[in-house]
């Protein structure tokens, strides 16, 4: 991960896929924040061997107060990880909305997912 001085903001995630008991690796995800009443892209990523994206999300001067979304493609991490879905599956893409109150505070969004049940915290 970046380096992160004491203080500065920043956005980080992970994956843990709770069917399997592993970490979520190559989900895709994205980053929105509502600007105007548009959601405007920030970035799109894929997650790495350990379920986690190479780096913050938003850092610095990046952070900034307000309503972001993060957009987590599971459909496609379980089809491509051989899990048979239904049609269409219960659970394809899963958005979680937040808010960003304090832009010098670390904010880890993680999800638990599994093709049937997702959960999603402010972890540390």
């Amino acid at each position: 991960m970046t380096n992160v001085k004491q203080g500065e903001g920043r956005l980080t995630t992970h994956v843990l896929d709770t069917a399997s008991g592993q970490p979520a690796s190559g989900m895709q995800i994205e980053l929105f924040r509502l600007e105007n009443g548009e959601w405007v892209s920030i970035r799109s990523v894929v997650t790495n061997y350990d379920g986690r994206v190479d780096g913050a999300l938003l850092l610095g001067m990046e952070m900034r107060a307000g309503t972001y979304r993060l957009v987590f493609h599971a459909g496609d991490y379980f089809r491509e990880n051989g899990v048979t879905l239904p049609d269409p599956a219960f659970l394809d893409v899963i958005p979680i909305r937040f808010g960003i109150a304090d832009s010098q505070s670390h904010y880890h969004v993680p999800l638990l997912v599994s093709p049937y049940s997702y959960s999603t915290y402010r972890g540390s």
